[in-house]
């Protein structure tokens, strides 16, 4: 298969990176994309580097069967404590999220003073700060996990009392630190964009570290000359390691479309 028609590889712990897929198929509409979420592991964030470095292994060598040109790792827990050791092992050019949403935060950032929020495995990684760090040392970064976001997110409730409760009680911290702009560090967290901006207020920008990837995956593809530009009818498939129905039924949540066949394989 000529490159420019080899898919894009995306993996996940979950159902939160389809917010990447939707990013390239709006962003790079001619692309087929093969997604895996690992849904019977999920989630990563509570579990030990070498765990999650085993199973990011495993999820690229799910993709590679599909002779994908290049693979995104649409989780931050994965990006933050993973993407190392898979660049080691793998030809194929892999993305995470971390370092594009990095870029976007100190490119946004007027005061120098950025927030971040994850899972606990992304946060204690200090894997944002690291990659911000090497693009503006003078830059402060304050950060917060925020556990129940996901589970908030998976049972629809975005917005009303209760969401807007737990978001205060997590942004209060970075609140008071002043920031002026917040990395969603978790593929889940855009779709609380509405409850984030009512805490926070309009003057502070949150980076959707997704749509930063695109851009990035954008430039490798046209680096490697296997940028799909034509009006070819892409191809996606979804895959799963657990609950298909459950990922069909929310998986519209976060494309706002039918995802179409979700197929399950043994993980």
């Amino acid at each position: 298969m000529h490159p420019i028609r080899q898919p894009i590889g995306v993996f996940d712990s979950g159902i939160g990176g389809l917010t990447v897929v939707k990013a390239l198929m709006e962003d790079l509409p001619c692309e087929s994309i093969v997604y895996f979420g690992d849904t019977a592991r999920v989630p990563y964030g509570t579990k030990s580097k070498s765990t999650i470095v085993r199973f990011s292994l495993e999820n690229v060598e799910f993709l590679l069967r599909f002779g994908v040109k290049c693979i995104v790792v649409a989780c931050n827990t994965s990006s933050s404590l993973a993407l190392p050791t898979l660049s080691r092992y793998f030809k194929v050019p892999i993305v995470g999220v971390i370092r594009p949403g990095a870029l976007a935060a100190v490119r946004e950032t007027q005061n120098k003073r950025i927030g971040v929020i994850g899972t606990r495995a992304t946060i204690n990684s200090k894997a944002y700060e690291t990659a911000i760090h090497r693009i503006d040392p003078k830059v402060k970064v304050y950060s917060q996990s925020c556990p129940l976001f996901v589970p908030l997110v998976e049972e629809g409730w975005l917005n009303g009392d209760v969401c807007l409760n737990i978001a205060n009680r997590y942004l209060d911290p970075l609140r008071q630190q002043s920031i002026d702009t917040l990395i969603l560090g978790c593929t889940h967290y855009p779709l609380l964009t509405r409850t984030l901006r009512k805490v926070l207020g309009p003057d502070v920008v949150l980076v959707d570290s997704a749509k930063e990837t695109v851009t990035e995956i954008r430039g490798v593809l046209m680096g490697s000359d296997s940028l799909c530009e034509r009006r070819i009818k892409p191809r996606y498939r979804f895959f799963v390691t657990d609950e298909p129905h459950y990922f069909h039924d929310i998986g519209r949540r976060f494309l706002g479309r039918v995802v179409g066949s979700v197929e399950r394989v043994n993980s």
